[in-house]
């Protein structure tokens, strides 16, 4: 069973999602840094035309070390813990489905979200939520940074529980359309972008 984690264990930890995005610009930070020792002076007592006159951010990023994902050795979804962590009691999916839809209907306990309305943020479409065995999987929750692809680009090295955190991270889950999910798969944004139905 997956061990329960604190709210301010994730509110502690909600920027590994980000760390995951972030580290491939790492390089634009080492050559922030290169610029910083020959210009000092802090941006907050620059004037404008010496902001404008500093390195542009498509100048920094063409500095990065462009590479592919690492193999997908050793990958298993388990790696990030055994479905979805509790976090006072509630599930992260019901979580989410309960941050993310209107008009909700809740269990009596209020952790299990029953019906709602979607507005999907892959398709543009409203989808209505209808909990059950055939309906559920109309909205799914989709790890943005996919857990495959966070294995293949660092996520391998993190320790266990940091990737529990990870695949729990509210920065790093939404609710969408299913069908949407299903063909997202453990794409990056270099292979698949969302579009919109209509």
């Amino acid at each position: 069973m997956q061990k329960e984690i604190s709210a301010r264990t994730l509110r502690m930890r909600r920027s590994i999602a980000v760390l995951i995005i972030v580290g491939v610009s790492a390089g634009a930070q080492v050559a922030w840094n290169q610029f910083a020792k020959t210009n000092p002076t802090p941006t907050s007592v620059l004037s404008d035309t010496q902001v404008a006159e500093g390195p542009l951010a498509k100048d920094i990023l063409n500095t990065l070390t462009i590479k592919g994902r690492a193999p997908k050795t050793g990958y298993a979804r388990s790696e990030f813990g055994e479905g979805w962590a509790t976090v006072s009691g509630c599930d992260m999916r019901n979580i989410i489905l309960k941050r993310s839809l209107t008009e909700t209907e809740l269990s009596t306990d209020g952790c299990v979200v029953l019906s709602g309305m979607l507005a999907d943020p892959y398709t543009g479409t409203n989808i209505e939520f209808q909990r059950g065995a055939s309906t559920s999987a109309d909205v799914q929750i989709d790890h943005v940074v996919a857990l495959s692809d966070a294995w293949q680009k660092g996520a391998q090295s993190m320790p266990y529980e940091q990737r529990v955190e990870f695949a729990n991270d509210p920065l790093n889950l939404l609710a969408v359309d299913g069908e949407a999910n299903q063909k997202k798969g453990d794409s990056d944004a270099a292979s698949w972008l969302k579009t919109k139905k209509g």
